[in-house]
């Protein structure tokens, strides 16, 4: 049997196994797995050069500051979902890929070196997330040679996702303008629903209730979770660039708006079981009520995108001038 298929879905296909490749196909999959292989040797083996983590490798510096929550002050412990967030996509656009026509690209060669000097840079910066973003460029660059444009057309955003990997210290900078946004926005709703609150810098202060906007709470860390969430469902959500762009870039006051859901929600906590519960147990769990404040404002963001305004137009004047 040619295929093997459960309600409309190929789970497996003779076209997949190695005795169906033609022979250029064999070598190009060799090439690229032994290409693969120097380049995990190269950034395991000469990929830090910055810090003493008892490694060179940039693999094991990047996993370091994944788990590092004290002197990295951004949270990128999602980064171990990321590279299977690639690979699934990959898998769930397989048929493109052996649908799409191959050939030998030397633009490609051209991402390689720039790719291999931009590592080099990196290493003489000691700047290992330049290594690691050079490091990305190369898987791209790498199929790009050897199949062609149209394969790393699909390729480009499994490979960018990726960049949800590295570590970005400069982000910390945003956390204490994050904080003050929060705190503000949550100061006026908080006076708009009646109850008297008073703003004293990051601090909400309140007869029943007082609150500090830390730095953990200012919302960073929930930014960068649901920025590397809404790109990959705006990508399957989405049917235009523009629109995948755009959800994408809401994203960022989606993810201020759950965390200001998660301040009020405290603060009314605290209003009615008391500081202690709210301030603790409550406060340890409120992530949860930011992320479904998040998510669905993203669901129905996207919802929105996706509405044909001309064909609704249409309907609308259809019917009003029906009964008119």
């Amino acid at each position: 049997m040619e295929e093997l298929k459960t309600k409309n879905m190929v789970i497996w296909s003779d076209r997949w196994r190695l005795g169906a490749l033609s022979r250029n196909e064999l070598m190009n999959i060799g090439f690229v797995s032994v290409i693969i292989g120097m380049l995990f040797l190269l950034f395991h083996l000469l990929g830090n050069t910055v810090e003493n983590i008892n490694s060179r490798s940039a693999f094991a510096w990047m996993i370091a500051r994944w788990g590092d929550k004290v002197s990295f002050g951004a949270d990128y412990s999602h980064g171990y979902l990321i590279p299977f967030v690639s690979l699934g996509v990959i898998w769930y656009r397989r048929d493109d890929f052996f649908a799409a026509k191959k050939s030998v690209c030397i633009a490609g060669l051209y991402v390689i070196i720039a790719a291999l000097l931009m590592h080099w840079v990196g290493a003489k910066m000691q700047q290992t997330r330049i290594s690691l973003l050079s490091l990305i460029l190369l898987i791209w660059g790498v199929p790009f040679y050897f199949f062609g444009w149209q394969i790393a057309k699909l390729l480009i955003f499994p490979c960018a996702y990726l960049i949800f990997c590295v570590p970005l210290n400069f982000l910390d900078a945003l956390s204490f303008p994050l904080q003050r946004v929060a705190t503000t926005i949550s100061h006026s709703m908080i006076n708009g629903m009646g109850i008297e609150c008073q703003r004293v810098g990051t601090q909400l202060i309140s007869p029943y209730f007082q609150l500090n906007v830390e730095a953990p709470c200012s919302g960073l860390r929930s930014l960068l979770a649901m920025t590397a969430l809404t790109a990959v469902y705006a990508y399957f959500t989405q049917t235009t660039v523009v629109k995948k762009w755009l959800l994408f870039v809401l994203s960022i006051p989606i993810a201020v708006a759950g965390n200001i859901g998660r301040i009020i929600s405290i603060a009314l906590v605290s209003i009615v079981s008391g500081q202690k519960l709210g301030t603790g147990l409550y406060h340890d769990w409120s992530g949860y009520v930011l992320f479904t404040v998040a998510i669905s404002l993203m669901v129905a963001v996207a919802k929105v995108l996706n509405v044909n305004y001309r064909e609704l137009f249409s309907l609308w004047k259809k019917a009003y001038l029906s009964h008119s």
